[in-house]
């Protein structure tokens, strides 16, 4: 059963940020500066009575999900019950704020596009680096910023497009990403070149690999993984350049996603909220996305 909140303690409202986490409210965040986020969750209707249903995309790659899998499990890569890596990391520390145990968390595979897409949802908020556009939150809830991102692009080392030493050199070339990704958009309007979009982030890779696209633009944590000489998701990569965060128009966060006029997008930023004032975020952010990587320093491309 949930853990139901004793007595009438009051937190006030705190605006301040982690470093990496932005305060700015989304249009749907409306909760009450006077609640906490277990007192706010209370009175929510959930998708399955007594749990918290979270959904996120397979495979779930590192550095947001760690852990591995177990024989038989759904999760290809990382299975996300395993409470490892930042975005696991982050939605635990979620549900705990309002008033849920592990085992009263359940996790389901939602494939990206779904996650933001019109229509009921089989969950109560989907995790997996998604980011806020006021085009997505005409169809679903997002929550306050739990992380802000920039892009990057991630070549095979000795190729041509390894060269380039500026955006208008990317132009000419065919750089891959998943479907429905701010990345595609990024590629197209702010670099100019050709998006090649793929149904799934593991069939973008596969096409690099296989010489099928030049590189491949996602988000920077993303790359810095995927190039890691211990990882090599992309065979023989590098990162060779990261793009501004207002590289997307409005700058770019990724924010939980809810079904349109959900009761718990509310509380969900009273926990963000919770999670940046006391540190929570900011320890979990510095756990599991270090700013110490084995790709080296990445070079800023701007126009």
């Amino acid at each position: 059963m949930r853990k139901m909140l004793v007595g009438l303690a009051v937190l006030a409202s705190v605006a301040a940020a982690c470093s990496n986490s932005s305060t700015t409210a989304s249009p749907a965040a409306t909760g009450s500066a006077t609640q906490t986020a277990q007192q706010c969750a209370a009175g929510a209707t959930l998708t399955t009575d007594g749990k918290l249903t979270v959904g996120t995309d397979s495979p779930a790659y590192a550095p947001y999900f760690q852990g591995g899998t177990e024989k038989g499990s759904q999760w290809d890569i990382n299975d996300p019950n395993t409470g490892k890596g930042f975005e696991s990391a982050v939605a635990y520390e979620i549900a705990k704020r309002m008033g849920f145990v592990p085992d009263e968390v359940t996790w389901v595979v939602v494939p990206f596009a779904q996650s933001y897409a019109p229509g009921p949802k089989q969950f109560d908020f989907d995790i997996n680096q998604i980011s806020y556009s006021a085009k997505r939150a005409q169809e679903a809830d997002f929550s306050d910023s739990y992380y802000d991102v920039n892009q990057a692009l991630v070549v095979v080392k000795g190729t041509p497009i390894a060269s380039a030493t500026s955006i208008a050199d990317l132009a000419q070339y065919k750089l891959a990403t998943q479907l429905g990704t701010t990345s595609a958009d990024l590629i197209e309007s702010y670099i100019g070149g050709t998006a090649g979009t793929y149904q799934t982030l593991r069939d973008a890779v596969a096409a690099v690999n296989a010489g099928q696209a030049d590189g491949i633009v996602v988000d920077y944590p993303t790359a810095l993984y995927m190039a890691d000489p211990y990882v090599q998701e992309v065979k023989n990569s590098t990162v060779l350049a990261q793009f501004p965060t207002d590289a997307v128009p409005g700058g770019e966060h990724f924010g939980t996603v809810q079904a349109k006029g959900s009761a718990l997008t509310p509380c969900i930023d009273l926990a963000l909220q919770e999670m940046k004032a006391d540190g929570t975020l900011q320890a979990i952010t510095n756990q599991w996305l270090s700013k110490k990587t084995n790709v080296g320093q990445v070079p800023l491309w701007s126009k």
